[in-house]
């Protein structure tokens, strides 16, 4: 129900009835103005309290800003950079909310709490002071009014005249303070509809302006987002598998089932117990040695907490000999005598100190024909490993089966579809060789995705030519496995994942190394791509003694990232213009245009003429003079004046 009407004409009569709407008026004003009051204090402690949230999104944007990602390893993958940046991009996003949301602050007083406060003061506070003078007229009025009306009337007419015209002046102060009461009441009464409201629309309106910023940077940020979800999506599958071999190079160390010896530049390395002398008889001290067997250099390295303390003192062997049990009452005990000291010094070892396959194509191509024969469309296809002891019992069936026609007509389907998965894992030396592992992974680690698969091409012309057929019989294979990934779910991402450690694992078993199976699987995975063009390449250089020269450069890719001739020089200088190569530098003419890539490198027409060239210490490249700088250009774009 509404407030009833105030009537103009209600403040002559000043009835009870009028007095009881007033009243009402009244106290709905006053519920207004507490309301106002209580409204202006939260609006003080929200806005506080966006304050400290802001400062506190400030605080985490920065702490986002300032940390850097360190992954283990020497080169990040395109997924790690991706990832590393993340935070970064985080930062700036949530730098750009906190600006949006500082304005909303700085606008909150203006156009909330002042305008709220004013009206408070300024329209309630005037009808309260216009109640004071309408009361205090009130009461005036009234005593006024009793004083008049209690006059003898036997007073003078003039007395009694004059006393009429001064009760008509006050009654008329009385109606005045009454109308303006009146009046000031239902004014505030309508301003409150929009002085009151409007604050809030327009406070509303910020927080709207905030959150709609907020829309528009998600909309902005969603490609980055469905980006970064992707890289995430790789480096788990990448921490999977490569958490699998860790986790299976620990277990197989904790194991002892073998001897387990790190990569070291030293024919032996660990800590040994020495027996030193003393006064009142002898102690065992703890060194860390190693010993390099050409020089016959022997090194103690005394250590506190596993850090070396001190410069390690360094002797020249001259014997090894073991003490037998009965003559020592410790175990693993030797002798050594050295150059620069006379007698012998006693070790004491940890442990007893000891010391630690070729399958042919034909295996290969039948366990690729029952694959692609019978199980192609495989769900999880080289996803699923196999029983050790069925994988060996199949590898031996396999060996004796001449025929695999055979082998397929009495072999189970359920018998082999998962163990024989494991087989190509069973190669004593990787497809991709111990010897360019790292050259595969710094080609892996190159920022440029070109240059990139261009370096991997070129080694793949590095590897011995039963590799390089044993590679082009792999990656025919899993290209094909990969055209089927409706079925089977092995893409070419899938595929390089288990096959890198499988076709390129590191000859040194550390963690260092697992490190870098994520790069083992880039490489493999260029490779299954671009599989018909490293196979055109292949076999045209197979043919290069039939071949003439100018058929090199009708390859896919261009000539001089193909092959690395100190490694295949017999058949290739055979047609290399520069056959002669020697030491010393000559003048020469570029046959080939060439667009540098790298700063390092020359950008050059044909027929540009080059002086001071010679041998770079990059194989396969010169380094010379064109139009007075010096770079690299390919070794097999020029030929010599």
């Amino acid at each position: 129900m509404g407030l009833p009407t105030l009537e103009f004409s209600d403040s002559f009569l000043d009835s009870p009835e009028f007095r009881d709407r007033l009243q009402c008026h009244e106290i709905e004003l006053e519920r207004t103005n507490r309301f106002i009051k209580d409204l202006i204090k939260d609006g003080n402690m929200l806005v506080s309290a966006l304050r400290s949230l802001s400062l506190a999104v400030q605080r985490f944007s920065q702490s986002l800003q300032e940390f850097q990602f360190e992954c283990i390893g020497d080169a990040e993958t395109d997924d790690e950079i991706s990832i590393a940046q993340s935070l970064k991009e985080f930062s700036q996003l949530l730098s750009t909310m906190e600006e949006e949301r500082k304005r909303l602050i700085q606008n909150a007083d203006d156009v909330l709490i002042s305008p709220l406060e004013r009206f408070r003061k300024e329209q309630i506070g005037a009808v309260k002071e216009g109640k004071k003078q309408f009361d205090k007229e009130t009461e005036r009025y009234y005593s006024v009014l009793e004083k008049h009306l209690s006059l003898s009337s036997k007073k003078k007419e003039s007395q009694l005249h004059e006393a009429d015209s001064q009760m008509s002046k006050d009654r008329q102060v009385f109606y005045d303070a009454s109308l303006q009461y009146v009046f000031k009441i239902q004014e505030v009464q309508e301003r409150k509809k929009f002085e009151f409201v409007e604050p809030l629309l327009a406070f509303l309106q910020g927080l709207f302006t905030f959150y709609h910023e907020g829309y528009e940077l998600a909309s902005e940020f969603e490609p980055y987002k469905q980006q970064l979800q992707f890289n995430l999506q790789n480096a788990r599958k990448n921490f999977e598998s490569t958490r699998a071999e860790v986790e299976r190079l620990m277990k197989r160390i904790r194991s002892a089932e073998e001897d387990f010896k790190a990569p070291s530049c030293f024919t032996m390395e660990g800590y040994l117990y020495i027996q030193e002398k003393r006064p009142l008889g002898s102690v065992w001290t703890r060194y860390y040695c190693t010993y390099e067997k050409s020089s016959k250099v022997f090194t103690m390295s005394n250590t506190e907490n596993g850090l070396v303390n001190g410069t390690p003192e360094m002797f020249k062997l001259r014997s090894c000999v073991r003490r037998k049990t009965e003559s020592i009452d410790k175990r693993f005990c030797f002798d050594i005598e050295v150059v620069e000291r006379h007698g012998v010094i006693t070790l004491q070892a940890l442990l007893p100190i000891t010391f630690q396959l070729s399958h042919c194509f034909n295996f290969v191509k039948k366990c690729i024909e029952l694959v692609e024969t019978r199980g192609i469309t495989t769900l999880g296809l080289y996803r699923i490993g196999g029983v050790n002891s069925k994988v060996q019992r199949l590898m031996t069936k396999l060996f004796q089966v001449t025929h695999s026609t055979t082998f397929l007509n009495n072999t189970s389907h359920e018998l082999w579809i998962h163990d024989f998965l494991c087989v190509y894992r069973c190669l004593a030396e990787p497809v991709l060789t111990y010897r360019l592992h790292k050259e595969f992974i710094k080609a892996a680690k190159y920022d440029n995705q070109k240059y990139r698969v261009r370096a991997i091409h070129a080694l793949v012309h590095k590897l011995p030519e039963k590799n390089r057929a044993m590679l082009d019989i792999l990656t025919n294979h899993l290209l094909m496995v990969s055209s089927h990934s409706d079925q089977n779910l092995m893409t070419v991402s899938n595929l390089g994942m288990i096959f890198g450690p499988t076709l390129m694992r590191s000859q040194e078993e550390t963690v260092a190394a697992m490190m870098n199976i994520k790069f083992q699987n880039i490489v493999v995975e260029i490779i299954i791509e671009n599989h018909h063009k490293v196979r055109s390449q292949i076999h045209t250089y197979a043919d290069t003694q039939t071949h003439t020269y100018t058929h090199l450069t009708e390859m896919c890719v261009p000539v001089r990232y193909l092959v690395r001739p100190q490694t295949c020089r017999c058949r290739y200088l055979s047609l290399h213009p520069l056959g002669r190569l020697l030491g010393g530098t000559r003048d020469a003419k570029a046959l080939y245009s060439c667009e540098a890539e790298h700063s390092h490198e020359l950008s050059f027409p044909q027929g540009a003429l080059f002086s001071n060239v010679y041998p770079s210490v990059e194989p396969g490249w010169f380094q010379a003079t064109y139009n007075g700088r010096t770079g690299l250009i390919p070794e097999n774009y020029i030929t010599y004046k």
